[in-house]
């Protein structure tokens, strides 16, 4: 992985500072409100503070949850699976609800809408390779 430069302006550094912290909080909510996109908000948080802080793009690099969602996508732009279905169930629940609950007709439109355009874009990212296997041992005959 090569080294994200950044900003020299301390101004441009807090900035995304604040937008990574932004994007977290708004994460942190998408894993427990559903329709709320956890994966894209983590990843907009994981891009500004690795231009930002480095401290807290080692936090959640190293985050049970997160961690492996960051590692797919820095090697190689992946999501997996398990996240992508995750994320069209959640939003499929959204959807359902808004379709019952929008004062108006064209809300509920807008609102699928970015939910299918969101889901179309992470379905189109690949699937991480499948980790090496382990040869198994030497058979003694």
């Amino acid at each position: 992985m090569k080294p994200v430069p950044r900003p020299t302006s301390p101004l441009t550094r807090a900035l995304l500072y604040g937008f990574a912290v932004l994007c977290l909080v708004l994460g942190l909510i998408g894993v427990v409100l559903p329709g709320m996109p956890t994966t894209v908000f983590i990843l907009m948080a994981a891009w500004a503070a690795a231009r930002s802080s480095p401290r807290l793009h080692a936090w959640l690099l190293n985050h049970r949850l997160f961690g492996p969602l960051l590692h797919n996508w820095e090697n190689g732009r992946t999501v997996s699976r398990r996240a992508k279905w995750s994320a069209t169930i959640t939003m499929a629940v959204c959807a359902v609800i808004v379709s019952f609950t929008a004062h108006r007709p064209w809300l509920a439109v807008l609102a699928i809408g970015c939910m299918a355009t969101v889901l179309a874009w992470l379905w189109s990212r690949p699937p991480p390779p499948p980790p090496p296997q382990a040869s198994p041992p030497p058979s003694s005959a």
